[in-house]
C-alpha cells in the first residue's frame, strides 16, 4: 500500500523520473515517512496501553528486586517500555537512584531506554525486516543487562554526587484504578503525544537518509566504512559518541549506508553509539554522575557496541 501511494505521488502527480537520483530520493523519503509513522503510531498504542499497568512508584518498586539480577532483567525490560531519548531518560534514571533502586539496575534502565524502544522496534521493522529488528532488540537489551550487571558488581555509589541520595522524595497520590476506557484513552493520548513531540525528527531523519539514498557516492562510503575496512565498526562508534539523535534520526540514515554498501553491523553500531552514548547525555549525566563512572559507562556500553557491530557484520 505504502509502495503504490508513493510511486502515485512522485511519479504522477510530481512527474518524476524512475531510476534517477531525486525521483528515488524523493521515493524513499515518501514511502519511509508513510510506513514509518504508522507502524510507530501502532506500536506506541500498543506499548501505552501495557504500561498504563506500570505507574511509576510501581515501576521503582519492581526495579528494587532483591535478586540484582532479576533487577537487571527488570530495569532493561522497563527501558525498552519507555520511549524515551537519552537525555529524557536521565530525569527518570535520576529518580530511581533517588528511591533507593540499586546502581546497576539504574544503568540497565538507562542504557535500554534509549537504544530498544518500541520507537526504534516499530523503524527497524519497517526498514530491514523482523530478523535484524530481533538481533538488534536482542543485543541491546543483553549490553543493557550485562553493562548494569557489571557496574553494579563495581561497587560504584560513591562515584555518585552525594546530594542525589539526600533529595528528599514527597509521597506520591494514589494511583486511581484506570478503566478499560481509560487505558485505550491514554494509549491514543499518549501515541498523539510522542508523535507530535518527533515527527520532526523522524521527517529530518529520512530526508537526510534520502538525500545519502539518492546522491551520497558509494565509492566513498565503500572506502571508508565499507565491509573491507577492519575498523569501519570501530571509527562508526567513535564518530558517533559526539553526535545527539534518537532512533528516529538515525534509522533511516543507517537504511541508506546500508544501501550504499556499509555493513548492517557497521551502521547499527553507529546507530547505537549515537542513541546511547550521545554528548548531551553526558552532560547531564555529570550533573549526578562523578567523571569516573561517566567513564566506566561510556567504556563498557561503547566496548559492547564495538563487539555488537562486528558480530552483526559477521552473521549477516
Amino acid at each position: 500500500m505504502f509502495e503504490l501511494i508513493a510511486d502515485y505521488i512522485v511519479y504522477n502527480l510530481f512527474n518524476l523520473q524512475q531510476n534517477t537520483r531525486l525521483g528515488d530520493s524523493v521515493h524513499f523519503f515518501i514511502y519511509d515517512s508513510l510506513k514509518i509513522i504508522v507502524l510507530l503510531a501502532a506500536m506506541i498504542f500498543v506499548i501505552s496501553y501495557i504500561r498504563s499497568y506500570f505507574p511509576p512508584e510501581k515501576t521503582k518498586k519492581i526495579l528494587g528486586h532483591t535478586n540484582r539480577l532479576i533487577g537487571n532483567i527488570i530495569g532493561a525490560v522497563m527501558g525498552v517500555v519507555t520511549p524515551f531519548c537519552s537525555c529524557s531518560s536521565v530525569p527518570i534514571f535520576i529518580g530511581f537512584v533517588e528511591t533507593g533502586v540499586p546502581l546497576g539496575v539504574t544503568f540497565s534502565f538507562l542504557i535500554a531506554s534509549p537504544l530498544v524502544n518500541e520507537i526504534s522496534a516499530a523503524m527497524l521493522l519497517g526498514l530491514f525486516g523482523w530478523k535484524v529488528t530481533l538481533l538488534y532488540i536482542a543485543s541491546g537489551m543483553i549490553i543493557a543487562i550485562v553493562g548494569g550487571i557489571i557496574i553494579g558488581k563495581l561497587k560504584l555509589e560513591k562515584e555518585v554526587e552525594d546530594y542525589v541520595y539526600e533529595i528528599k522524595m514527597g509521597q506520591s497520590a494514589e494511583i486511581e484504578e484506570l478503566t478499560w476506557r481509560d487505558r485505550v484513552k491514554f494509549a491514543k493520548d499518549n501515541v498523539s503525544e510522542i508523535v507530535r513531540k518527533i515527527w520532526v525528527y523522524i521527517l529530518i531523519g529520512i530526508g537526510v537518509g534520502a538525500l545519502i539514498h539518492g546522491y551520497a557516492p558509494e565509492e566513498f562510503l565503500a572506502k571508508y566504512a565499507g565491509p573491507d575496512n577492519p575498523l569501519a565498526v570501530f571509527a562508526a562508534v567513535i564518530i558517533g559518541i559526539p553526535l545527539y539523535s534518537n532512533a528516529v534520526g538515525t534509522i533511516p540514515i543507517a537504511q541508506a549506508l546500508i544501501g550504499k554498501g556499509v555493513g548492517i553491523g557497521t551502521a547499527l553500531a553507529f546507530m547505537m553509539a549515537v542513541t546511547a552514548l550521545s554528548l548531551p547525555e553526558m552532560i547531564i549525566l555529570r550533573k549526578v554522575l562523578k567523571p569516573k563512572l561517566i567513564a566506566i559507562f561510556i567504556s563498557i556500553v561503547g566496548a559492547a557496541i564495538i563487539f555488537t557491530g562486528y558480530l552483526f557484520n559477521l552473521i549477516l
